[in-house]
């Protein structure tokens, strides 16, 4: 259970869901981990979680729609533990995602854009020089399989997370001579824990995605040495949901 041994992470919207999973299973792969999001009880939580198992972690409150505070949550990460070899881009608002085109507001989509590509464009651009000097840094990006098949009722969300596939790309193909490669994550999944007042899932597998058994263990093998030779690229743990959505 040492595949991350050695190494530094941070992830955002760590406190639950999706973020939860994976700043556990860093930990268990010998990771230290920096729990990052904007609920100080659910950062409590999971950090005792992680400490309770024996990890590493650091709990840090942080907004990551704001900038001072992103640098801050950096400054903290290399004060406690001297590097950076991961970062996790996880976090966003779900309370602003819905929305028609027709309906869409300026504020609603800025918002959206505050907490994805925007947000995750500033930590990583706070994390490279600690990325770059880790020799085999791994940023994993999360975007969405809603924006590649434009979702009804997701428009502001989509186009975020379109975003942050284009944001991944670019990153990719710049930062690949820093040894650093950068990837998205696109997953189907019980995000919250619960899949009440969702749609059925229309997958091949018929079912949610597990944020422990499905979706963490991709994003531990991107930031393991088992990916080292893949950048730039979208996985889609989603249960074959890309098949209906293959172009």
């Amino acid at each position: 259970m040492t595949r991350l041994s050695g190494k530094v992470a941070i992830v955002t919207g760590a406190g639950r869901g999706i973020g939860r999973a994976t700043a556990k299973i860093f930990a268990v792969q010998g990771a230290k981990v920096a729990v990052v999001s904007r609920t100080a009880e659910n950062v409590d939580q999971v950090v005792a979680e992680i400490q309770a198992a024996g990890g590493i972690a650091l709990g840090i409150v942080c907004d990551i729609a704001d900038p001072v505070q992103i640098t801050a949550t950096v400054d903290k990460v290399m004060a406690a533990y001297g590097r950076i070899d991961i970062l996790v881009n996880n976090a966003f608002d779900p309370s602003v995602v819905f929305s028609s085109v027709i309906e869409l507001s300026a504020e609603q989509l800025q918002r959206n854009f505050e907490m994805g590509p925007i947000a995750y464009l500033r930590t990583m651009q706070a994390c490279y020089p600690h990325l770059k000097a880790s020799g085999e840094g791994r940023v994993i990006n999360f975007a969405s399989l809603a924006g590649v098949i434009g979702m009804q009722g997701y428009a502001p969300y989509n186009m975020a997370k379109e975003a942050v596939r284009a944001l991944t790309r670019s990153a990719a193909r710049e930062w690949g001579a820093d040894k650093i490669t950068v990837n998205n994550v696109m997953p189907v999944a019980d995000t919250w824990g619960t899949a009440v007042d969702v749609p059925a899932p229309t997958n091949v597998l018929g079912r949610y995605g597990s944020p422990e058994e499905d979706i963490a263990p991709v994003v531990l093998f991107l930031a393991s040495k088992d990916a080292q030779f893949l950048t730039g690229y979208s996985l889609t743990p989603d249960g074959g949901q890309i098949i209906d959505s293959a172009r």
